[in-house]
């Protein structure tokens, strides 16, 4: 195949009308000048025009729907259920014949925690400064020697993170799980643009670029041979979960087995809104299709905020961005993904002047274009499986250091959730006037997956009396 070069790259920049970002090609050396090319020759130039056309030229008018009902979801499950016993075991038979990966989508920087790394690399361990990569791998470990079964790790990283990424891995030893079961695979990247639809230069000889989206993992699962990994191993089940998440329970025998049971195609899981507004999307059916519609919509679509006579609010189903999805309807929703919807995202892009000088803008100055998971669900062709959970222990997103969805909230919940797990096994924690518990704990997923685990293999431990507890794998205390 010709390699692309300088006239192929500016014949595709006219053509599209984008020949500024060659305006700074004569003071750029040899490597500038091969990232620039590399990066022009990646880009979608028919689907740019359409996005500039449709979000930058024109503003789009919202869509309309003539009813959106509440999705119907099953309730949280309760081992004194049969539906719940039935499907606990589908999922466990599931696990041990192999048939379930994982699907981590890991994109991001830890920027807005102060971080500077991968946001996976982040120290999220109050006591050990354990990596929310490596509360994962705990978690897979677990899993692993419970059901005597390989679950491959496929991980979604972007351009900007890939290298350190697998560097952290690396440097870990892949936190004790063998090499040859993790797979890192990159998503697109799309160009920004500014408000009168130009490429953006983020220095002379770079544009600037962002991922394309969580619903970038369609096409990279399909382009980079993920697809074809998973069904060389048997494996027809994935399992998707978000980085910043470190307690969600990956590998779920409950999720997975309503999701087998129903011969669902993607499954979500949903979480009770804390109030009407609170800033998560929201799981519904729109004119008989299956839609999440994002927190920032909710004025456009006011009868996601109605309550029930009792007060309760009748679109109660918050989306945590945990789903399982079937190979298959990942490679069909990629053979159709010229019809995945796009969002615009205006945003402050660091970008230079004409003169090659760097703006940091204080205001909004250019768009992103991005995609989202959760519009999958509007391809599926079966019944929705919408599997309601607790949140504790289960959904902790950190997307700051302090406040909402913070590091400070997801320890905060460790002690919540791992501090009944001590009181089940007989330990005394400290809880303040307001009950809650007041030192810092961590136990090792590999150790105890579950509570009812826990207070088995804690069974004549002795616990310390006050200050921070942490319970490695091998069930031995990590001293603060």
């Amino acid at each position: 195949m010709a390699q692309f070069n300088e006239s192929d790259a500016r014949r595709r920049l006219a053509d599209n009308g984008q020949e500024h970002v060659f305006q700074f090609w004569n003071c750029l050396n040899d490597e500038g000048r091969t990232v620039l090319l590399g990066q022009i020759a990646t880009i979608d130039f028919p689907l740019m025009n359409r996005l500039i056309d449709d979000w930058v030229r024109h503003e789009p008018a919202p869509e309309t729907f003539r009813s959106i009902e509440p999705v119907p979801t099953i309730p949280i499950p309760d081992p004194a259920r049969a539906d719940a016993k039935a499907a606990w075991d589908a999922g466990e038979e599931a696990l041990r014949a192999g048939r379930v990966g994982l699907l981590l989508v890991a994109g991001g920087q830890g920027t807005r925690l102060g971080f500077n790394g991968p946001k996976g690399a982040y120290p999220i361990g109050p006591i050990t400064g354990k990596s929310l990569f490596a509360f994962h791998a705990e978690k897979i470990k677990g899993l692993q020697r419970r059901y005597g079964c390989v679950l491959p790790w496929y991980i979604m990283v972007s351009a900007t993170n890939h290298a350190a990424t697998e560097a952290f891995f690396r440097e870990n030893g892949f936190f004790g799980l063998n090499e040859a079961d993790i797979r890192f695979f990159e998503q697109r990247m799309v160009p920004c643009v500014d408000e009168s639809g130009r490429f953006m230069l983020e220095g002379p000889g770079c544009l600037a670029m962002n991922p394309n989206g969580h619903g970038g993992t369609i096409p990279a699962v399909v382009e980079n041979g993920i697809a074809q990994d998973a069904r060389n191993r048997g494996v027809d089940t994935l399992s998707y979960f978000q980085v910043d998440n470190w307690a969600v329970q990956v590998g779920d025998p409950f999720f997975i087995g309503y999701h087998v049971q129903r011969k669902a195609e993607m499954s979500s899981k949903v979480h009770r809104k804390n109030s009407a507004r609170e800033a998560v999307g929201v799981h519904c059916i729109c004119d008989g299709e299956y839609r999440t519609i994002e927190y920032s919509e909710l004025d456009i679509y006011p009868q996601l905020l109605e309550t029930a006579e009792d007060g309760s609010l009748l679109h109660f189903a918050g989306n945590p961005a945990i789903h399982i999805l079937d190979v298959g309807f990942i490679e069909r929703v990629c053979s159709v993904y010229d019809r995945f919807p796009w969002h615009r995202a205006h945003k402050k892009i660091p970008c230079v002047d004409e003169a090659g000088a760097l703006i940091k803008p204080a205001t909004p100055n250019g768009y992103k274009f991005e995609t989202f998971i959760f519009d999958a669900l509007r391809f599926i062709e079966h019944e929705p499986v919408a599997l309601e959970m607790n949140r504790v222990g289960h959904y902790t997103p950190i997307k700051q250091f302090d406040g909402a969805n913070s590091v400070q909230a997801a320890r905060a919940a460790m002690r919540a959730y791992w501090g009944g797990w001590l009181e089940a096994a007989g330990a005394r924690v400290p809880r303040d006037a307001s009950g809650a518990v007041t030192i810092d704990i961590e136990i090792s997923p590999e150790f105890a997956l579950w509570q009812g685990d826990f207070v088995k293999r804690a069974a004549g431990m002795a616990f310390p009396e006050d200050g921070a507890i942490a319970i490695a794998a091998d069930g031995a205390f990590v001293a603060p």
